[in-house]
């Protein structure tokens, strides 16, 4: 029980690590959590213009993500750890990132960190999100509709890859988790208010 719980704990301060806020510190940027949507991700990075900027802190929540799942995989294997650890560890990296210890609770929305965790899970999955994604999104040019879209597949894609329970429950919860964060952006996509990019409303 120790184990999985060092495992737990260890994935969850892995995801409070917030790269927007570090890069933006990094690049001399405004904090992304004073301006524009005030979420700390790689979109709220990209609305200052620096472009590097944005794509570092993207390739940054998408590895800690991948990251605190291969270190509860190794968990598994070293210390004889339950099979669904990796899938626990999944939502604690996750839930970091949501609400992350170092940085007040305030987090992101969640997207680049869930892309890591379904690459180091099931690559396959990973890869189907990924192109449900850029596919709604080269139709629509926004972001949050191509988030929801993705997320809310996920355990679909989940089950006909691999039949695990623990793995598509992870993926029902990370989905839930992921709409609850954009509801502010679904009450704008239900009054045709939500702006795409290079787009206006």
């Amino acid at each position: 029980m120790l184990p999985i719980l060092l495992t737990l704990i260890a994935a969850y301060l892995i995801g409070s690590v917030s790269f927007a806020v570090l890069v933006s510190r990094l690049y001399g940027l405004p904090d992304p959590r004073s301006f524009g949507s005030g979420n700390p991700g790689a979109t709220n990075v990209l609305r200052t213009g620096r472009k590097s900027a944005a794509a570092l802190t993207l390739a940054g929540d998408a590895a800690k993500g991948a990251v605190a799942v291969l270190l509860a995989a190794w968990a598994s294997r070293a210390y004889g750890l339950p099979d669904w650890t990796p899938a626990l560890a999944a939502l604690a990296v996750f839930a970091g990132h949501l609400w992350p210890v170092f940085f007040g609770f305030q987090g992101g929305k969640g997207v680049a960190t869930a892309l890591g965790v379904l690459l180091a899970l099931e690559p396959w999955l990973g890869l189907a999100c990924l192109a449900t994604w850029l596919t709604v999104f080269g139709f629509t040019r926004i972001s949050s509709l191509s988030a929801l879209t993705a997320a809310g597949l996920a355990p679909l894609y989940a089950w006909l890859l691999r039949h695990d329970l623990a793995l598509s429950g992870a993926m029902v919860a990370l989905a839930v988790l992921i709409v609850w964060r954009h509801r502010a952006n679904i009450r704008k996509l239900l009054r045709g208010e939500e702006a795409g990019f290079g787009k206006k409303v």
